[in-house]
């Protein structure tokens, strides 16, 4: 489906982008910017419309402000394909994407590729003809997950996928799952899952649901597992316990910066101003910067450069 919201930046078929606001952000260099090596630089920046994408997007865009880059403000295009289509396309010039989005629903792959540096060398090998320059990738993983209350971890001892199987099989009714419908249905998810630690969850355990309402039921201990995404701050702020993929079976979803490559051709500084802040992400950190705006309220662009100026990367 095309959107075109009026107000905002959306690409989508038919559409375009639409024009963006300039960031005014009072930053100068920290520990990146220094000497203004973007000075005299146009970047539009953009994101797709998900709290994390948003901080993502933004710290992107005050990192470019701070090496001296005049910077448009594109953040916020729905679903994925307007935004990869704005970098393909040369609408903007630089993003942060996800190598699991990427390699499966841009390149076309259905096998995702359990070595996250593999994942991403197949990425950024495959998008050079697509005119798309992929960065050094960060250890930001944003993929699925199973967690349950500390109060069941603590019955149930268990903390990771297979000792959720094992469980599954030893005691089937302890085991009850909370899940979105597409989550059910996809390969990479519930039933390659099930495949994968050779666990069988009957239908009258498996409850589809909303996305925020499955981590309130987990919360509440209504469903003993929840499927959850791994960067999503409700994870802290509800307690709720994390089971490891000790087989590696969820595809890697590693956010990096993904740069149109004319851009990077003419302003290859862009690698040295963004890949100390790639560097700095990981989960933790994402959890408790989406926490702050999904949990607390705060604005995502503002909770971006709060982090960038605790951090010292700018100030």
């Amino acid at each position: 489906m095309a959107f075109c919201l009026a107000g905002l930046l959306v690409l989508a078929s038919g559409c375009g982008l639409t024009s963006g606001s300039p960031m005014v952000d009072d930053v100068s260099p920290g520990s990146i910017g220094q000497g203004e090596p973007l000075k005299g630089a146009d970047l539009t920046v953009t994101s797709k419309s998900f709290t994390e994408n948003l901080i993502l997007g933004a710290m992107m865009g005050i990192a470019f402000e701070a090496a001296g880059a005049q910077v448009l403000d594109r953040t916020g295009i729905q679903g994925s394909i307007g935004g990869r289509e704005a970098i393909r396309k040369g609408d903007a010039d630089a993003m942060y994407e996800y190598t699991g989005t990427a390699w499966i629903t841009y390149q076309g792959n259905s096998e995702p590729l359990t070595d996250p540096v593999k994942q991403w060398e197949a990425v950024r090998d495959a998008d050079v003809r697509n005119g798309v320059t992929w960065l050094p990738q960060s250890r930001l993983n944003n993929t699925y997950a199973l967690a349950m209350n500390r109060a069941n971890q603590e019955k149930y001892g268990t903390r990771t996928l297979s000792e959720v199987a094992e469980l599954s099989r030893s005691d089937p009714r302890a085991v009850s799952l909370c899940v979105e419908s597409e989550f059910a249905n996809r390969a990479d998810g519930l039933p390659g899952m099930e495949k994968a630690y050779g666990m069988k969850v009957p239908a009258n355990r498996v409850t589809q649901m909303d996305t925020g309402i499955i981590y309130t039921q987990a919360a509440k201990g209504s469903c003993t597992y929840g499927e959850v995404f791994t960067t999503d701050g409700r994870i802290k702020s509800m307690h709720l316990v994390v089971m490891a993929d000790d087989r590696k079976f969820f595809p890697n979803y590693n956010a990096a910066p993904v740069i149109n490559s004319k851009t990077f051709e003419k302003w290859p500084a862009i690698a040295e101003v963004i890949d100390p802040v790639t560097a700095k992400l990981d989960n933790a950190v994402a959890q408790e910067l989406n926490a702050r705006v999904d949990v607390a309220g705060e604005d995502p662009h503002q909770v971006a450069l709060d982090w960038m100026k605790a951090e010292g990367l700018v100030k």
